[in-house]
């Protein structure tokens, strides 16, 4: 098979075109590289640098010859999308409008689509299951929640099957392939905290100490990114061999607090993190933990490197090396 993947150059992108390649499949890489990096592309994937919203994205898939998508090209910072709704309506859901549209004239019938934990908003149980309500807290939550409901649709009047994979908090490195986490501006937690071992922050910033967990601190579940890859692997076997459209948890079923994560960072650095306390951010819920037993029991899934010291630890380790990220 001959794979599409949009946001290829991206964190999770990235790992998951490896991933592919060294499972067989062959990869075509489409990426604006406005926040994704090209010398993080291996030499067997063909590249095309071109935007879901302004290119001619069915004459790619018609002359590359594709039978199958993996869509992660997607803005995904929560808290940027409370102040700027309409950058995420654009991007993430024009954009991938455009997509499926060029999907249906080609005749491509297949996707793979980076979903998010945040469609299910502030949930009322946990752990989270896949049939939990689903009620977003931010515009970005809510752009995904409504892909997800495009790609049903599109399903039922095109036979354009899908899987929607809602990942939790994706985290680590790959340190086989050497490719790790580097946003800018950088907004997930275990990066920043990492970056403050390492003395380019003053401090990490708790934002929320007034929740109701057990130390008034967000809890979030962790997943390795070299999982996430393996699932996008089983997830497209999947709808090649026949399968329905349907949707998957992808997290550890572990959640840890910020501070507890802080705590961890600071014992595999051997670095003190300062920390300052903040308010809460807008469209945060207070606890995010995963169940995964539908992925694990129709798909055979397995969570191979998710335990958090090793998440920490593979992430030490790249920036480490790393210390101005691609750059």
């Amino acid at each position: 098979m001959r794979i599409l993947v949009t946001g290829g150059a991206g964190y999770i992108g990235s790992v998951t075109t490896r991933e592919l390649i060294d499972q067989g499949y062959d990869v075509v890489v489409l990426d604006n590289l406005s926040y994704g990096h090209k010398n993080t592309l291996p030499i067997k994937a063909k590249f095309v640098k071109a935007d879901l919203l302004s290119g001619n994205i069915a004459s790619v898939l018609e002359g590359e010859h594709i039978d199958a998508v993996v869509h992660f090209a997607g803005f995904i910072a929560v808290g940027e999308s409370v102040k700027d709704p309409l950058k995420y309506i654009n991007n993430n859901l024009v954009g991938g409008y455009r997509l499926l549209d060029a999907m249906k004239r080609s005749g491509v019938n297949r996707i793979i689509f980076s979903s998010s934990a945040a469609v299910y908003g502030d949930p009322k149980t946990v752990p989270i299951e896949e049939e939990s309500e689903l009620v977003p807290t931010s515009p970005y939550g809510e752009t995904k929640l409504i892909f997800e409901k495009y790609l049903r649709w599109c399903d039922t009047a095109y036979g354009i099957r899908s899987v929607s994979l809602r990942y939790f908090n994706a985290a680590g490195a790959d340190l086989e392939n050497d490719l790790g986490e580097d946003h800018d501006p950088e907004t997930h937690l275990i990066p920043l905290i990492l970056k403050a071992a390492l003395g380019q922050r003053k401090n990490i910033e708790i934002f929320g100490t007034d929740y109701g967990t057990s130390d008034g601190t967000c809890i979030r579940d962790y997943v390795h990114v070299k999982d996430l890859a393996a699932a996008h692997v089983l997830a497209l076997k999947k709808i090649a061999g026949g399968g329905a459209t349907t949707y998957y948890n992808l997290g550890s079923s572990k959640g840890y607090s910020v501070r507890e994560v802080i705590d961890a960072c600071a014992k595999i650095t051997g670095k003190r993190i300062n920390t300052v306390e903040s308010p809460r951010r807008a469209g945060d819920p207070p606890r995010l933990v995963a169940s995964s037993d539908k992925i694990v029991r129709e798909l055979g899934f397995k969570f191979e490197h998710s335990d958090l010291e090793n998440i920490i630890r593979t992430a030490w380790t790249w920036h480490s090396r790393h210390p101005d990220g691609y750059k």
